[in-house]
C-alpha cells in the first residue's frame, strides 16, 4: 500500500492510524502511525474527515529534535545586527515529548511569573522512518517517513537569557504538531507561513533553509541513532510575534497542510 497523507486520529473512543484523503479517512487496524511503521495495517473501515479527531501524527515519539537559527532572517531578528554570525553546523535542542499537541489542540500560556512572552515558530518537521545512524546527505531520503507541520512554541524572555532551551521550549503545549505526515512530498523549496488571527506574520520557503532537511537528518545520524517516530523540526523563519490569549495561530506548509491551534 502506498501511503500519500497519513496521521493518528481519534473516531469515537477509537484511536487508529489513517490514510487521509480529500474527504475522508481510510482507518487502519492499528492504533496510530507509529504502530504502522512496524507492521503496515489493514484497512479496517472509511469515515468522513468531519467524523473524527486528529491526534499528533506520532502520539509519543521518542525525541523531538528542533534546529534553531536556520534561516539567516531569523538570525537577523534575534540577534538585532545587519551582520549575523552564521552558524558553521546546525545549532539543536531536544524538546520533550510531554510538550506535542495535535491540530485543533490548545496551546496554554504557563501559570508562570516568569513568562512575560510566548512567541509562535511556523516550521517545517521531518518524520523519521526508519532507524539510523551514519548515513550520508544522499542516503537520508531513504530513513525519512515524510513531512509534517510544527509550531515550536517559545517563552521567549526565558530563552534570551539562557544557553540552555529546554526550559523556554519545554512546557506542555508548547508543541503543535500536523495534522498529519506528506509521504511523498519533495522538501526543498516549500512555501512555509504562519497566520495570527488570519494576519500573514510569517512568509518565506524551505529553499532558504542555512541546513536544508538531509544535511540535517545525515548530521543528527552522526551523533545520535535516530528512531522511526522521531520528529525533526528544522527552524523558523522571520516574523516571530508575541502570542496572546484567545489568538488563534495558523502553521501552513505548501503540499503538506495547515496546523490550526488557538491560544488559550
Amino acid at each position: 500500500m502506498i501511503f500519500l497523507r497519513i496521521a493518528t486520529v481519534q473516531v469515537d473512543s477509537k484511536t487508529r492510524a489513517a490514510i487521509i484523503e480529500k474527504d475522508k479517512a481510510i482507518l487502519l487496524n492499528r492504533k496510530n502511525v507509529k504502530d504502522s511503521l512496524i507492521s503496515t495495517g489493514e484497512i479496517e473501515e472509511e469515515v468522513e474527515l468531519d467524523s473524527l479527531s486528529f491526534l499528533p501524527p506520532i502520539p509519543e515519539p521518542q525525541k523531538i529534535i528542533c534546529i534553531g537559527h536556520n534561516y539567516v532572517e531569523h538570525i537577523k531578528e534575534r540577534i538585532a545586527t545587519t551582520d549575523p554570525s552564521i552558524p558553521k553546523k546546525p545549532l539543536f535542542f531536544l524538546k520533550p515529548p510531554s510538550a506535542l499537541i495535535a491540530h485543533e489542540a490548545e496551546i496554554i500560556l504557563p501559570d508562570d511569573p516568569d513568562v512575560e512572552r510566548v512567541d509562535h515558530e511556523a516550521e517545517l518537521a521531518i518524520v523519521i522512518g526508519k532507524r539510523t545512524r551514519n548515513i550520508s546527505e544522499s542516503e537520508a531520503a531513504k530513513y525519512i517517513l515524510g513531512y509534517t507541520c510544527f509550531n515550536d512554541v517559545t517563552a521567549r524572555n526565558l530563552q534570551l537569557p539562557n544557553t540552555q532551551w529546554t526550559r523556554a521550549k519545554g512546557y506542555d503545549t508548547f508543541g503543535p504538531c500536523g495534522p498529519w505526515i506528506e509521504t511523498k512530498v519533495d522538501p526543498s523549496s516549500l512555501n512555509i507561513k504562519c497566520y495570527v488571527n488570519k494576519k500573514i506574520v510569517q512568509n518565506s520557503n524551505s529553499s532558504r533553509l542555512i541546513f536544508p532537511p538531509y544535511f540535517v537528518v545525515s548530521y543528527l545520524s552522526s551523533i545520535m541513532t535516530l528512531e522511526p517516530g522521531d520528529i525533526i523540526s528544522t527552524g523558523t523563519p522571520a516574523g516571530i510575534s508575541k502570542l496572546s490569549k484567545n489568538d488563534l495561530v495558523e502553521v501552513e506548509i505548501e503540499k503538506i497542510g495547515l496546523l490550526r491551534n488557538r491560544v488559550k
